[in-house]
């Protein structure tokens, strides 16, 4: 086998995975399966259509509390010239639901009638009167249900490949049925690999990683229809791996094998598909999740049984099931991301040739690009982005792209999909989008672009409450003015100084904003100083300490700074000049990071031994704080937005004392400010 991945197109792959399903006879429904017709049929897809063994209603039906009449009865009825109609013979009372006596053709509503006595009084109960007096005519079939308004005898109610939903089985059961013919569900297989895997809930040393692509794999496999079992983790071993593969072949369906699929000394997966039957692909040009395999586990039974007897598994499920081979396996990429795209490209597809429904497809949209995307040239790209609607443009910002990155899943809202031979795309450009979110949830998006804070994830949490998204990018403050003045950003956090005249953001709006009225508002006060690692083993006390030389008195220092364009950033410089320090002489002066907690990230994971930031984020990473500075940090909204409804629950929010206090607890914030407006401009 080559060591080396051998890439080939989706479609290509895809076609030979079909074609193998189709020449084993497994490219068709499974199976069919009666159920009683409950609440658990709930989710379950139809193998067979339903048809109507009974009308609904089966019978004339009052559709309201009233009487029965004769159309023809109440010919000539009006306000002055009322019409009495004898009980009995020419009205009945009825309640909603209750049969309609032969002969009568309509109901009036018992509001609509005036109940009488013999003696042309209201009667002493309404629903048994002598008679009853009208004042409008009434056209035959009103108020009543026929026989059939609902379903007709042996019409279709239901169509093979419906996926059942509530309603659907309130209409199986008002057209006779008690069972349902259903798809068998497909039994899938999840078996994780690795030695450095350890369960959720361990107590992590460096090295280990917590297995929990099973997890999220069993609930795209359960949410697809399928019934997913996850296997314990299996260590880097090549007979075990096998061993396992081949107990999991022997009860479901379909086999799973995650992480292990690339082409390094420990990834055996393409090794155990060759051992245990054919190989059909190694390696997709997709992205994420190149690293796929593709193959067919081909066993015949006394193999499963002289290989269960030797490694003595002992599972439950073992004794009961019967076996079908061969079993379609797919060796799933390790990195979270790209397993999670992997169930998504090609196990969905299958399940729903294997249950007899159609794949779920995604509404789209067209959505303008915030930023600039490159794609590998080869490879069909998938990029996860955030979308929300600023002005009359529906906007895609892209997440980040690392594979192992689990939380860009969380925060999307939209699928891109950009094809092999195209090399990404342009800001600006107008793409189709493939919605993860409902359209009304993209209505109800504030952008927030600019500077990074962690009370933006509390004023998140906040506006969640009152059904609004608040969608972060963290490009830094002059990103986000940037932003505001494309018309990309519903608000923008900016902190950014002048040196000439010490003011925060005014200067700013003025270079990046000339033409955009804006309202400046005021956040907070926030502290910014030096993260170290707990103790201060470098013993940073000051930006002076940062120039450090190797083989001085003291330790030498390593710093990771923010982006260009960042207001921390722009704060730095503009003290470094102030104390006369050339920015080269600072070790690791240009190694950068987006966010406050990317900085904290990098100390506490000992790649820099300290940075400038802000304490909550030193706080949230068990670092040592050494303020330095006192900065505002203001929110930058453009007038058009700035009284919309859209953004009434924040500018609410920022006035709300429950809030107000959630943030004066935060280490190294001065709530005073909160909500003052600074600036408005014309």
């Amino acid at each position: 086998m080559s060591l080396y991945l051998h890439d080939i197109p989706l479609d290509v792959a895809q076609a030979r995975f079909q074609q193998a399903l189709e020449e084993s006879g497994l490219w068709k429904i499974l199976g069919i399966e009666k159920i009683s017709l409950d609440e658990h049929a709930l989710g379950r897809v139809l193998a067979e259509p339903v048809w109507a063994k009974i009308s609904s209603p089966h019978y004339h039906a009052s559709a309201m509390d009233g009487f029965a009449v004769r159309a023809e009865d109440t010919l000539g009825a009006g306000p002055s010239t009322p019409i009495t109609l004898q009980s009995a013979l020419q009205a009945g009372y009825l309640d909603t639901g209750d049969s309609l006596p032969e002969s009568f053709d309509a109901v009036i509503p018992i509001e609509n009638v005036e109940p009488i006595n013999e003696d042309g009084v209201p009667a002493d109960n309404p629903r048994a009167p002598f008679a009853i007096r009208i004042r409008a005519a009434v056209p035959p079939w009103s108020q009543v249900r026929p026989l059939g308004e609902d379903i007709v005898a042996t019409q279709l109610v239901l169509p093979a490949g419906q996926i059942l939903r509530p309603a659907d089985l309130g209409a199986a059961a008002a057209s006779g049925h008690t069972e349902l013919n259903v798809a068998r569900q497909p039994r899938v297989a999840i078996l994780p690999t690795g030695s450095e895997l350890v369960p959720i809930g361990s107590a992590l040393k460096s090295g280990d990683i917590l297995e929990y692509n099973s997890l999220v794999m069993a609930a795209q496999i359960k949410a697809m229809g399928g019934i997913p079992t996850r296997y314990p983790i299996i260590r880097d071993d090549f007979d075990l791996i096998c061993a396992r593969v081949t107990e999991a072949a022997r009860d479901h369906d379909l086999i799973l094998l995650n992480a292990g699929s690339s082409a390094g000394a420990e990834d055996f997966s393409a090794r155990v598909v060759e051992k245990l039957g054919a190989l059909l692909v190694h390696g997709v040009a997709v992205r994420p999740g190149h690293p796929v395999i593709l193959g067919m586990v081909n066993l015949q039974p006394s193999v499963i049984s002289d290989q269960l007897s030797v490694t003595s598994l002992q599972s439950p499920i073992l004794q009961s099931s019967t076996s079908h081979f061969p079993v379609p396996i797919l060796g799933v990429p390790g990195y979270p991301v790209s397993a999670a795209m992997t169930i998504d490209i090609f196990v969905e597809p299958l399940l729903a040739r294997w249950l007899g429904r159609a794949p779920l497809t995604l509404p789209t949209e067209s959505a303008t690009l915030t930023r600039k995307i490159v794609s590998p040239p080869g490879d069909d790209d998938y990029v996860r982005v955030a979308l929300g609607r600023v002005g009359e443009k529906l906007l895609a910002a892209p997440l980040a792209r690392g594979a192992g990155v689990i939380t860009s899943l969380v925060k999307a809202d939209g699928l891109l999909v950009l094809p092999r031979g195209e090399q990404g795309a342009e800001a600006g450009q107008q793409l189709s989008v493939r919605l993860l979110r409902p359209r009304a949830e993209l209505e109800n998006a504030i952008f927030c672009s600019g500077s990074h804070d962690v009370i933006l994830d509390l004023m998140a949490q906040h506006l969640s409450r009152a059904n609004r998204r608040l969608v972060s990018a963290n490009v830094g403050s002059q990103g986000g003015l940037i932003a505001l003045k494309r018309g990309e950003a519903h608000l923008a956090g900016t902190h950014l100084l002048d040196a000439a005249s010490g003011e925060y953001n005014l200067s700013a709006l003025k270079q990046y904003l000339p033409e955009v009225r804006v309202r400046l508002t005021a956040l907070v006060m926030r502290d910014q100083g030096l993260m170290v690692r707990r103790g201060n083993p470098k013993g940073v006390k000051s930006l002076g300490d940062l120039t450090r030389s190797e083989g001085g008195g003291e330790a030498r220092v390593r710093f990771v700074n923010r982006q260009r364009g960042a207001g921390t950033r722009v704060l730095l410089d503009y003290h470094l000049a102030l104390l006369g320090i050339a920015q080269p002489t600072i070790w690791g002066y240009n190694q950068e990071e987006y966010t406050h907690l990317g900085v904290a990230a990098a100390i506490a994971s000992g790649r820099a031994d300290c940075g400038l930031g802000i304490p909550a984020a030193a706080q949230a990473l068990d670092l040592d704080f050494v303020p330095l500075f006192q900065e505002r940090y203001d929110l930058a909204i453009p007038l058009i937005f700035a009284d919309s409804s859209l953004l009434a629950p924040l500018n609410n929010l920022l006035h709300d004392t429950a809030f107000r206090a959630e943030v004066a607890a935060l280490p190294g914030y001065d709530v005073g400010v909160m909500g003052q407006i600074i600036l408005e401009t014309t």
